[in-house]
């Protein structure tokens, strides 16, 4: 039976389905961190290394599971630490629940040690922020902050003072209103369906459609056969955003693979020839790869309502759950015996797996880092998670790793943070334990956060960490370059012994820098067990370019080779043999 209000808080979460929490202790959480010890045998307590990494494992643990995530910090400092992995969840519509201590009650605004007012900070990033005020406060505040998180898809907060915390239940007084067990952890569950007026519209818009792309995001990432028999219906290539990357296998017939800067040229040419668009659960944030304005008749199928037209102007607008809705919405489409743009859509993607396929193929030194993916490919398991950092990083793995079966994919989507692909990585073996699990890296994230290496340590997780060594902030580089036009500047980076740190964490690894022994090596390390880092030695004048590049690009390119930037002829004869049949 709860004695303290920490107990109430542990029992609450437990009630909740709560049975693994990601943190760091601190004396401004002891209370917590007490009445965890106790109930261990029914919730877990993950130590990680920095609280950033709590609150990147928490939010890929509701990524991947579908369940809510969790993380501890202290207060002060490591409530601070918390932020950028809570952003992450927030404008990923993940569920998140961050808890945090307060120093002393009645010391709070005298400056005493660590007199930060986390809930205040914490403002923006939450749909759900509580101060405990007492014992008796803390079933109503947990209870609602679970609930808002799993309801609202976002961060909820709670933050108690450390000196409430190990307060006992009996010594708080309930004022007359708060009566005892008047809440509980019953979850309802919306319909979810659309009205039947925005049904038929909706339905009308597609049948007359004559050349359809589907647009599918994170939010159809549990409707995959309704999303394939949508499309098949209506003859529509189906693209996808990178969180929603698994929603359809990246083999199938039907798909043109990713949008956006890291998609595929087909993908490009069906959005920019389409005159009809059904955007299932994305808000795919770059406006700039959407159809231009007018150009398409735009149908969307959304949960949150506030993301209607977010991006484009819609004309129908179906809010609910996307399986339910395409369930709905099936039934009232005619079959399109027209496929031919279709047919071109999967003409295009022959012609790009070739282009990847002599991409990841190529055999010169040094090593070209499509190279590493592309052997890594041949060898994932069916079944294997994924997750990715932000940079030139993503385009390897968005472009040359095929999700096929049961596999899972993630990264910071709408956030687009460095330093989140390994505690992603912990955050899915601590979940599947048996899965297969791969972090596919680039060297400055992983600098941010090599730290938790020692947390797949510690609790001997089975993932494998492939670090892509290229010795600078690769997207950045490219981006003064090819989209401004300036000379590359401060992007370099000192060089890193990633194998001789990773064994000095405790975990084996191997360094690859022959393309030709690559998939050898690689192999070799997978079917190691235990965490493994896997240091991936690689050109750094390759350049991950855009699906299509236009004239203002080619010319700021030129610009930049010109007005100075370092290794200019190297790039230049990289891009000129590398990537000529991307830019005609």
């Amino acid at each position: 039976m709860a004695t303290t209000a920490s107990d109430v808080l542990v029992d609450t979460l437990i009630d909740w389905g709560v049975d693994t929490i990601f943190g760091i202790p601190g004396d401004g959480i002891n209370g917590i961190i007490e009445s965890l010890r106790q109930k261990k045998d029914q919730i877990r307590f993950v130590q990680v290394r920095h609280e950033e990494a709590a609150a990147f494992m928490a939010c890929a643990y509701a990524k991947y599971t579908g369940r809510l995530g969790v993380c501890l910090a202290t207060s002060g400092p490591g409530g601070i630490h918390l932020l950028n992995g809570l952003y992450d969840a927030k404008l990923d519509g993940q569920p998140v629940l961050a808890i945090t201590g307060l120093q002393f009650h009645d010391l709070l605004h005298t400056y005493t040690q660590q007199d930060v007012e986390l809930d205040k900070l914490f403002m923006d990033v939450c749909v759900y922020n509580s101060r405990i005020m007492g014992p008796t406060h803390v079933e109503n505040v947990t209870e609602l902050a679970c609930r808002t998180a799993l309801a609202y898809r976002g961060v909820a907060h709670i933050t108690m003072p450390v000196d409430i915390q190990s307060q006992s239940v009996s010594s708080g007084k309930r004022s007359k209103r708060n009566l005892p067990s008047h809440v509980s952890d019953l979850m309802a569950e919306s319909a979810h369906v659309p009205t039947e007026d925005q049904l038929a519209r909706a339905a009308a818009i597609l049948n007359e459609g004559r050349k359809i792309v589907v647009l599918a995001g994170r939010g159809a990432l549990h409707a995959r056969d309704e999303v394939i028999a949508i499309a098949e219906r209506l003859g529509a290539p189906i693209a996808k955003p990178l969180l929603g990357k698994a929603v359809v296998p990246d083999e199938h017939p039907l798909t043109v693979g990713g949008t956006g800067l890291l998609g595929t040229r087909p993908a490009q040419d069906a959005l920019e020839e389409c005159d009809t668009l059904l955007i299932i659960g994305s808000s795919f944030p770059y406006i700039e790869y959407y159809p231009k304005p007018g150009q398409a008749k735009c149908v969307q199928i959304e949960l949150d309502p506030k993301r209607i037209s977010l991006r484009y102007p819609v004309d129908a607008a179906l809010v609910g759950d996307s399986a339910r809705v395409l369930q709905m919405l099936l039934p009232r489409l005619d079959y399109h015996q027209d496929r031919s743009f279709l047919d071109q859509g999967q003409e295009g993607m022959k012609e790009w797996r070739e282009l990847m396929n002599e991409r990841g193929t190529r055999t010169d030194m040094p090593m070209k880092p499509q190279v590493v993916a592309h052997e890594l490919n041949k060898l994932l398991s069916d079944d294997a998670i994924l997750s990715t950092d932000s940079g030139t990083i993503t385009s390897w793995i968005a472009r040359h790793v095929d999700i096929r079966g049961n596999m899972m994919f993630s990264c910071s989507g709408n956030l687009a943070t460095m330093a989140c692909g390994l505690p992603y990585a912990n955050a899915a073996a601590v979940a599947y334990p048996g899965r297969q699990v791969v972090a596919f890296v680039g060297d400055g994230g992983l600098t941010m956060l090599c730290c938790e290496l020692a947390t797949a340590v510690k609790y001997n997780l089975d993932v494998k960490i492939v670090v892509i060594k290229n010795n600078t902030l690769g997207q950045i580089k490219w981006e003064q370059m090819v989209f401004l036009g300036n000379p590359e500047y401060v992007c370099e980076l000192e060089p890193v012994d990633f194998a001789t740190i990773a064994r000095g964490f405790g975990l084996q690894a191997i360094t690859i820098e022959d393309p030709q022994q690559c998939g050898a090596q690689l192999r070799q390390a997978l079917s190691t067990p235990g965490p493994v880092l896997i240091e991936a030695v690689v050109d750094p004048h390759e350049p991950p370019m855009p699906p299509k590049v236009d004239v203002k690009q080619a010319a700021k390119f030129a610009q930049s080779l010109a007005s100075g930037t370092p290794n200019a002829s190297k790039i230049a004869l990289t891009v000129a043999s590398n990537t000529v049949r991307e830019i005609v």
